[in-house]
């Protein structure tokens, strides 16, 4: 028999620990070993059982939780799941966590949290087999945080009127997908963009609510405009569009542009709504070999089969290679389906791609 994955509990509510207690040791496959009503209680107690995952609420006595994974992520690395209330806060203090070196986050209902809980029981299940499965690693240093207000923000070099009007519909495109650990890797590939790279397409799998924290973040820190996507839009050179959570994010053509198509009503695909499917088939479809595909770290399969239409279609394909990955699941599978033509470490993409780009006779003036 396999041995269970050993979980730790960490809420300052006696109710979730319990109903979480409950929920894992439900499972043939992971027991609940200890719950915790505050970080210093914890930390105590993973020194003495070892765990090999902790699920850790953020708003807590004595040290919040985003302190107290710090402090782990620094000196005993471990895989994280966040329980985050969903506010706009609980989004903007939850994209920090995963700044941190948590693997993921599960959002906790405000109200309603028994039965909230049980409806969420088989996200937090599959997130914590997941999580237990991650390449999580020591933090070395702090992770950069959105600018504060006061301090002096990324100077975004204005475009000048020649690259931005008049695009034809031979404009480069690039298309990134991602899902568990992407938020981190996204932000390591787009701060190495400069603010004339080509229109950026990211479908990063993420809920309602939480894509409107991670855009502002990651604009605060590039130099390219970052922002979620919305119907009907032009993309426009020097801007990365994100899927916002709960809808579809898929690319269109008006005349010689790009549009960015988003919709609420249209089903998950793959489970998931963003898929990374959907918008790597629009991409095949309309950009052809003039896009860029991106495959990060992720959980599944989304986005494999699409991107070997892009490839297909004659888009050149950077995969994320499987040490520095979260979880190699997506990159794997793109792999299998031969739609990688390269596969390299995460710190290697941003600069591969700038340089195929520069190669390119339509943008090196540009890039």
């Amino acid at each position: 028999m396999n041995r269970k994955t050993r979980v730790i509990v960490v809420d300052d509510s006696a109710l979730v620990r319990s109903l979480l207690a409950e929920i894992i040791n439900r499972q043939p496959d992971m027991e609940c070993i200890g719950t915790a009503n505050d970080p210093l209680v914890a930390r105590e107690m993973i020194r003495e059982k070892n765990p090999d995952v902790i699920t850790l609420d953020i708003e807590m006595p004595k040290m919040d939780g985003i302190d107290f994974l710090g402090r782990i992520m620094r000196l005993r690395p471990m895989p994280v799941l966040m329980i985050s209330t969903l506010t706009e806060r609980g989004a903007e203090i939850t994209m920090r966590a995963l700044e941190l070196g948590a693997v993921d986050f599960v959002s906790k209902p405000r109200v309603g949290v028994a039965n909230g809980l049980s409806r969420l029981s088989t996200e937090i299940v599959e997130k914590i087999r997941i999580a237990a499965s991650a390449h999580v690693h020591r933090m070395v240093k702090p992770a950069p945080a959105a600018v504060e207000h006061g301090a002096a923000p990324v100077v975004k070099p204005a475009l000048s009127s020649a690259t931005l009007l008049g695009k034809l519909s031979t404009e480069k495109l690039i298309a990134i997908g991602a899902s568990t650990g992407g938020t981190e890797a996204i932000r390591e590939v787009l701060t190495q963009m400069p603010a004339d790279a080509p229109a950026i397409v990211i479908t990063q799998h993420m809920p309602p609510g939480f894509t409107t924290s991670f855009a502002a973040r990651l604009n605060s820190l590039c130099q390219i405009t970052v922002k979620e996507a919305s119907h009907g839009e032009r993309l426009l050179p020097g801007h990365a569009y994100i899927a916002p959570g709960g809808k579809q994010f898929a690319i269109s053509r008006s005349g010689a542009n790009y549009v960015a198509v988003v919709d609420e009503q249209a089903p998950p695909v793959n489970r998931h709504k963003p898929s990374v499917e959907v918008l790597f088939k629009s991409v095949a479809q309309f950009a052809g070999r003039n896009a860029t595909g991106v495959m990060l770290t992720g959980m599944g399969a989304d986005g494999a089969a699409a991107m070997r239409e892009m490839k297909d279609a004659g888009s050149y394909n950077y995969v994320q290679d499987e040490a520095s990955c979260i979880v190699f699941g997506m990159p794997r599978e793109a792999i299998a389906h031969g739609a990688a033509d390269e596969v390299l470490p995460l710190t290697q993409i941003a600069p591969a791609l700038l340089a195929k780009l520069r190669a390119s006779p339509d943008v090196r003036h540009r890039i």
